[in-house]
């Protein structure tokens, strides 16, 4: 841990991530120790987890999605996640209460911050996770959700929501918990596994 103060990990930060993660303070100081290593400013931008994404998904385009899933980590909306930011996104993705993966998909779901989903909104996230899939796999999903209007319409439908409705966090969580077929629908699960990786790299 070391004397020197930039490179410790303040206490007040440990005690909160402990309470709010299932980690262990050692691996919070080993972990906060290779982010500072990786990201000497303290502070990971937007470009740099679009990269993280890009290296994982060389065949795929993964810009959009990365971008979604960065505002969705960047609770303070200041451009930049810090390490609590960052820790707080790595619990959530590989270990987190199924209720806590809803709410942060609610939260990647609803683009313009306002509480809400609407059905422009679920189109969108949904045709930024199509680009991550392979044109082989499109290829083997049923006819009705084989496109992002397909799949849209669909998640769309399940809620029983007008045009213009929308949908509430609420609404979300329930109808998602309810249904795993929905659940299915909403997700991509290779951000999930990209962030194993990232713990794993982290160890």
């Amino acid at each position: 841990m070391g004397n020197n103060k930039s490179c410790a990990l303040s206490k007040e930060l440990l005690e909160d991530l402990k309470l709010s993660t299932r980690y262990t303070e050692e691996q919070l100081h080993t972990w906060y120790q290779t982010f500072l290593k990786e990201c000497p400013s303290g502070h990971i931008r937007q470009e740099q987890f679009e990269a993280i994404y890009a290296s994982f998904f060389p065949d795929a385009d993964p810009k959009a999605y990365a971008q979604h899933v960065f505002r969705s980590f960047d609770s303070d909306s200041n451009g930049t996640l810090d390490f609590r930011e960052y820790i707080i996104a790595l619990h959530l993705t590989s270990c987190g209460m199924m209720v806590q993966k809803l709410e942060w998909a609610f939260a990647l779901y609803d683009v313009d911050r306002n509480g809400s989903i609407t059905k422009n909104e679920i189109q969108e996230i949904v045709k930024s996770i199509f680009n991550m899939i392979s044109k082989e796999a499109q290829m083997n999903l049923p006819d009705d959700e084989n496109t992002p209007e397909k799949r849209a319409d669909k998640i769309w439908a399940f809620f029983g929501k007008q045009e213009n409705d929308r949908i509430t966090e609420g609404e979300f969580i329930q109808g998602v918990m309810e249904n795993e077929h929905v659940l299915r629908l909403i997700q991509f699960d290779e951000p999930q596994k990209v962030q194993e990786q990232l713990k794993i790299k982290k160890q």
